[in-house]
């Protein structure tokens, strides 16, 4: 309205972009072209903010969105006959528009280009097998015919090739797909794919932690300040069914009120230890699963005694075992800062597995890493290892933490306090930390990561929990 147009595409920002789209690919930015400038120039802005974000293509989730979003826009800059790739070559006009407004475009601009044309390169490979099987199925149809949905499905599953590419390249020649053939076609592979699981059953008692959980609440973990404490057994779980007692030789769930043990989650592996009680009690448990994300579940083997429920316990954590397991955790978070320094701050972790002899750190990059890369990396975390300087560790609002230097993760969603880890010196110094999620009946908490800080903290939302320091 401010700029006297009817249309979004007429404004001012859309027309930079459409001008910039019709000079690369010198076609008219008006006529019968001029959908597919629109297309580029919106879906170009699109991707371009959600690669900044830390979004990168996949075949998953989030990133198979931005991957749909970025090959719709190249699919019409192929329709206006760009012979090479043509999306990387708009950054710099999306970055001059809007990059004094969005200034994490302009520190992002390296990766959005990068990521556009790799994506871009690999998505012509699959458009033209993908248009070339197409006009074979098509031959012999005429204007309003159908193509079969099993065809469609066909191309998708075997090639590569999206739906809603096929469906756009047809509707362009007067003819449609027959989208409840490719429904039932990728149904029918779901049904499949399903039957020949065979699964380990584990989700089968999940009734049992649910009915637990209303019963008793949350376990209270209690091993940010020990490796030793005591707690009372609220319930016991054998062969996948409640039980009210267990003897020597039996292998059994125990979950009780609180606990030191670490349950397993976002990659940490659980903390393994002992189990005693009165009249001779002693279990070995071997590994510490997190139920519904609330409940802390030993899994033990009875040695001697007899284990009931209200039992009063003492839990001891194998203090070794979790010591190479927080050096690992913490190696992570100095690997993580090595790749952001040596590839830049787009790098977010995605997943990991930490235990005690080994971990593994997944994180977003548009192409492997070199052997350069891989050495400077190792160098760097090295370093830090062998400087064997103090690990500091404070409670902070997330406002104070973020002023201190720490990076929070877009997604994640934090509480009043967070548990700040400070790792290395001076201007190397990394921080970390977890947010507190206080417990109503002591305070003692429960973290969560506190990473990378991309843009405005004003759109936090719930992640899953991503392990522990200690």
């Amino acid at each position: 309205m401010l700029q006297g147009v009817h249309d979004n595409y007429d404004t001012d920002t859309f027309q930079a972009l459409i001008s910039a789209s019709a000079e690369l690919t010198r076609t008219d930015a008006a006529g019968e072209r001029k959908a597919s400038h629109r297309v580029i120039a919106d879906h170009l802005r699109a991707s371009g903010f959600l690669i900044a974000d830390g979004v990168l293509p996949a075949n998953e989730g989030r990133g198979y969105v931005v991957r749909r979003i970025m090959r719709r826009a190249m699919r019409h800059a192929h329709i206006l006959g760009a012979s090479e790739p043509l999306m990387h070559r708009l950054v710099p006009a999306l970055v001059a528009e809007m990059g004094a407004a969005y200034p994490e475009l302009v520190r992002a601009q390296p990766l959005i280009e990068e990521t556009l044309k790799l994506e871009e390169t690999r998505f012509r490979q699959t458009l033209d097998k993908g248009l070339r099987l197409l006009d074979e199925a098509t031959a012999s149809m005429g204007e309003g015919d159908t193509l079969p949905g099993e065809v469609a499905f066909r191309l998708y599953d075997t090639y590569g090739f999206p739906y809603d590419l096929t469906e756009d390249a047809l509707r362009a020649q007067g003819l449609g797909v027959d989208r409840a053939g490719f429904d039932a076609a990728m149904a029918e592979q779901k049904a499949a794919a399903r039957a020949a699981w065979k699964g380990s059953g584990e989700r089968a008692s999940d009734d049992i932690w649910f009915d637990i959980a209303e019963e008793h609440g949350s376990t209270e973990f209690t091993g940010y300040s020990g490796h030793e404490g005591e707690g009372q057994v609220l319930a016991l779980v054998k062969d996948g069914a409640r039980v009210d007692s267990a003897s020597a030789g039996d292998r059994v769930t125990v979950i009780t009120n609180q606990t030191p043990f670490y349950g397993e989650s976002g990659g940490q592996m659980g903390d393994a230890g002992l189990i005693r009680g009165d009249n001779g009690l002693e279990a070995e448990v071997a590994d510490t699963s997190k139920p519904l994300g609330r409940l802390h579940a030993h899994q033990a083997t009875i040695r001697s005694g007899t284990l009931k429920l209200g039992d009063a316990l003492r839990l001891e954590v194998d203090v070794e075992r979790r010591s190479r397991v927080r050096a690992n955790h913490s190696a992570t978070h100095l690997l993580h800062a090595a790749l952001r320094h040596r590839l830049g701050g787009h790098v977010t972790q995605k997943g990991s597995l930490v235990a005690p002899d080994r971990f593994r750190f997944d994180f977003s990059h548009p192409k492997p890493l070199s052997p350069e890369d891989i050495e400077a990396v190792e160098a760097e975390v090295n370093r830090h290892i062998r400087e064997n300087d103090t690990v500091t560790t404070r409670l902070m609002s997330p406002d104070e933490a973020i002023t201190a230097g720490a990076m929070a993760l877009f997604g994640e969603k934090y509480g009043d306090e967070v548990r700040v880890l400070s790792m290395g010196r001076g201007s190397d110094a990394r921080l970390f930390g977890r947010a507190v999620r206080r417990h109503p009946c002591q305070r003692a908490g429960r973290y969560r990561p506190f990473q990378d800080h991309l843009r405005k903290r004003r759109r936090l939302r719930n992640s899953p929990d991503r392990g522990a320091d200690r």
